[in-house]
């Protein structure tokens, strides 16, 4: 029945709704959380502005890494439900970093590449080292250029014509002991010394250099000897994505340093330190 003169001013006030009564806690990096919808419990690892809004990335003990949009009480934190929220800025943050994790130069304007270069095997591969050390390489004025295989490196660099000034540092797939690679790798350096270095990483392609926990997989698979092996994985993944939409999805994934395989990492800064350091 409608009451005309209104609710009694003398009656307690009612109790505050229940998302009222959760706590705001602020998503701290390495604080661990439990999704409340799905149970998936892991590490904050980091938070990004998405169309839909703010969301967090977690990472459980295994390295499998999930995004979760911070919903009201979406969360569990001890035990309890709470609403996560972006960290208070500091009054300090230091230095703002690069992908890379270098420090980032400001206001940096276009200028004269290098007469030293970066060799890579594929587009593949230079697209990542672009994703991950392209300001690094602005900064140092290096260009990168992708071999489109390791066959053909002794001829491109005999028609370079690798110098004192004229470095050129190569990034090889899967440079493992009795492999073609590192054939190839110990001509290149005996016969363009000290003008050339080949290194490389252990992985049969770039994709696996990319940590599986960025791209949502529990591992990398195992793909028989004669199949290719970059159909071979999409397949294995039971990804609906053609080759160039698979890497798309596996370059989306990588958002720093972070994401990538150590056996990566170290080559790339010292090749560039080489091309670098030959002015």
């Amino acid at each position: 029945m409608y009451d005309r003169y209104g609710p009694d001013v003398l009656a307690q006030p009612a109790p505050p709704a229940p998302s009222q009564q959760i706590p705001q806690v602020e998503a701290e990096p390495g604080m661990v959380v439990e999704c409340a919808d799905s149970g998936f419990c892991g590490a904050v690892v980091g938070l990004e502005k998405t169309a839909e809004g703010r969301a967090v990335l977690l990472e459980d003990r295994h390295g499998l890494r999930r995004w979760f949009p911070l919903g009201a009480g979406a969360f569990l934190v001890e035990g309890r439900p709470a609403t996560l929220i972006a960290p208070a800025p500091t009054r300090n943050p230091g230095p703002k970093r690069s992908a890379s994790g270098s420090v980032y130069v400001d206001g940096l304007r276009a200028q004269v590449a290098r007469a030293s270069r970066i060799w890579v095997e594929g587009i593949h591969d230079a697209e990542l080292i672009e994703q991950v050390w392209g300001h690094d390489l602005r900064v140092e004025a290096v260009v990168v250029e992708p071999l489109h295989g390791a066959d053909d490196l002794l001829r491109a660099l005999r028609e370079f014509g690798p110098g004192p000034q004229r470095r050129v540092g190569v990034l090889l797939d899967h440079l493992v002991p009795g492999s073609k690679e590192s054939r190839l790798a110990a001509e290149a350096r005996t016969t363009f010394e000290p003008c050339v270095e080949v290194l490389g990483h252990p992985f049969v392609d770039i994709w696996q250099a990319v940590k599986p926990s960025a791209v949502g997989i529990e591992r990398w698979p195992t793909i028989p000897v004669g199949t290719p092996w970059k159909e071979g994985v999409i397949t294995a993944l039971g990804w609906k994505f053609d080759v160039r939409e698979a890497w798309d999805h596996i370059l989306g994934s990588v958002r720093g340093f972070q994401d990538l395989e150590p056996d990566l990492l170290g080559p790339v800064e010292q090749l560039i330190d080489f091309v670098t350091a030959g002015g």
